[in-house]
């Protein structure tokens, strides 16, 4: 009988080694995945698009948690309702979060241009605020809708930003297919928003003894700064939806 020779694969506690040409290419890359590394915070913020997003972050959860956390107590100054009316009232702004958050994520995914969607969303989010701020006292269907329509539109983009944005930020292909830096863009886009979320509550209490219309001010003026951080990719988004749209006017030609 004829023996066939096969090459042995001798195996170490870090390496394998192999001997036949069939199985150097499935080496090369179990040796690759183990040589991969995680990189660190310098190299995230190089990714292009992770400084924008993670400062307009910043300012969208500014704003989104001073809503949070004083929403209830400036309900229950403007208002004759009592504390606990003015609580289960401000849930509703909670309830538009969710809402927002998935209208967000339906409308990047449709159009493939997050920068975009969250700019749209921003920019009807500041003459909203003020919408609020003014009729608010109107009637308690009126407080309930406009609530909703605020936390749409302010909590839309900083769900967008902490999820799917960063998940794309983090396979970003100058990356080269790195696993590892997920974890990395996610934590310095999610971390950076966090730093707003702190000192938004804190700054919003001294300015509400000068007149809650100044805290209304400084959010409005926290969008607008999010929504200016944006621009440059909302540029990119356009020109990439431009050329899409050529290269399909071409093909159907």
């Amino acid at each position: 009988m004829s023996h066939v020779s096969i090459s042995e694969l001798h195996m170490d506690e870090d390496q394998q080694v192999c001997y036949d040409d069939k199985t150097k290419e499935a080496c090369a890359d179990t040796q690759g995945n183990k040589e991969e590394k995680a990189i660190g915070f310098l190299q995230a913020f190089a990714i292009p698009g992770v400084v924008e997003f993670s400062f307009c972050l910043f300012f969208a959860k500014l704003v989104s948690y001073t809503f949070l956390y004083w929403l209830p107590n400036y309900i229950l100054n403007k208002t004759s309702y009592s504390a606990e009316e003015s609580a289960n009232l401000s849930t509703f702004y909670d309830v538009g979060g969710i809402i927002g958050g998935i209208l967000a994520g339906l409308v990047s995914d449709f159009s493939g241009m997050s920068a975009s969607t969250c700019a749209v969303m921003l920019i009807a989010a500041i003459p909203m605020m003020f919408v609020y701020q003014v009729f608010c006292t109107v009637s308690l269907g009126i407080n309930i809708f406009l609530l909703v329509l605020v936390g749409i539109l302010v909590n839309g983009p900083y769900a967008l930003i902490t999820t799917a944005v960063s998940a794309d930020l983090g396979t970003h292909q100058s990356l080269k297919g790195n696993a590892k830096a997920l974890a990395t863009v996610s934590a310095v886009i999610d971390g950076t928003g966090s730093i707003g979320a702190a000192l938004g509550p804190q700054i919003a209490g001294p300015i509400s003894i000068l007149g809650w219309e100044y805290v209304f001010d400084m959010l409005m003026a926290a969008d607008l700064l999010a929504l200016l951080l944006l621009t440059r990719l909302v540029m990119r988004d356009i020109q990439g939806w431009l050329s899409r749209r050529r290269v399909g006017y071409n093909v159907s030609v």
